[in-house]
């Protein structure tokens, strides 16, 4: 089976600072690999609600859906009950800016497997072990914002 999504990724930056989260020790694909809040949309979902959704349950603050900086794509492959599955995820890198900063992890979808959040300095970003399909967009966020 084949199957198609959008995406969105949230480049939440405050004082020379992005939000970055970690995927749990228990992730079954990128345990311990670090990314940003964001995910998959759901139908019929506007896409400044989608990001919010997203980052208010993933680290639990309230952001401003920026502009989108970079689109990239990834493809996956895993089982499941029916046999195999085909994913194709399309993206969207949005900056954005936080309304609030204190975060908080009780809202989050187990599904997610996320662990540690950390606001990280933009000249360390280069220095973490990112999921294979974020490294094309964490090259260009650094090449624009990270110097």
């Amino acid at each position: 089976m084949d199957q198609f999504f959008f995406a969105q990724k949230a480049f939440i930056v405050d004082s020379g600072r992005l939000l970055l989260v970690q995927k749990s020790e228990q992730d079954p694909h990128n345990p311990g690999k670090w990314e940003v809040p964001g995910g998959r949309m759901q139908f019929g979902e506007d896409v400044n609600v989608h990001l919010k959704r997203e980052v208010k349950e993933e680290v639990g603050i309230e952001i401003e859906p920026g502009r989108p900086f970079f689109i990239w794509q990834w493809q996956l492959e895993r089982k499941s009950e029916e046999g195999l599955v085909r994913m194709q995820i399309v993206a969207a890198a949005r900056l954005c800016t936080p309304l609030s900063l204190d975060l908080d992890e009780t809202n989050r979808v187990d599904d997610d497997w996320l662990g540690e959040m950390r606001w990280v300095d933009l000249e360390e970003i280069g220095s973490y072990d990112f999921i294979p399909n974020m490294l094309p967009v964490i090259r260009e966020f650094i090449s624009v914002h990270g110097k």
